[in-house]
Order: C-alpha cells, then sequence, then structure tokens
C-alpha cells in the first residue's frame, strides 16, 4: 500500500511559529510544575532555557536551510 503524503505549503515565518509554540510549552513547563508542587523559580529557569534552548535551534536550522536553498 503506497501513502501519499499530502504537500502542505511551507510557513512564510517558520522562527516566528516556532517561537510561539516553544513559548507556550515553556508555559506549561512552569504550570505543569507549579500544579504539581514543584517550585516556581526552578520551573521558571527551566521553562527559559528550554525557550532559548529551542528557538536558537529553531532559528539555526531555519538558516541553514535558507543557505542551502541559496546554494541551489
Amino acid at each position: 500500500m503506497k501513502w501519499d503524503v499530502p504537500s502542505v505549503p511551507s510557513s512564510p515565518h517558520p522562527v516566528r511559529d516556532s517561537v510561539i509554540i516553544y513559548g507556550v510549552l515553556a508555559l506549561v513547563i512552569v504550570l505543569v510544575s507549579g500544579l504539581t508542587g514543584g517550585g516556581w523559580t526552578r520551573a521558571v529557569v527551566v521553562a527559559a532555557a528550554f525557550f532559548v534552548g529551542a528557538t536558537a535551534w529553531s532559528w539555526w536550522r531555519s538558516s541553514r536551510r535558507l543557505e542551502q536553498e541559496r546554494d541551489r
């Protein structure tokens, strides 16, 4: 059985979209930690580290992808 993958147009703002998603996930980290009795300070630090690392990774991957497309 062969499955065709639908062609989905790429986003015109991939980094912005990633920042929004990672911001929401960082908020989820803080909320889950707070609701389960974890420390708020530690949760905010972990969420901030996650947000910065994930955003940097997305920015780097996006810039590499643009460079590869320009080289073609």
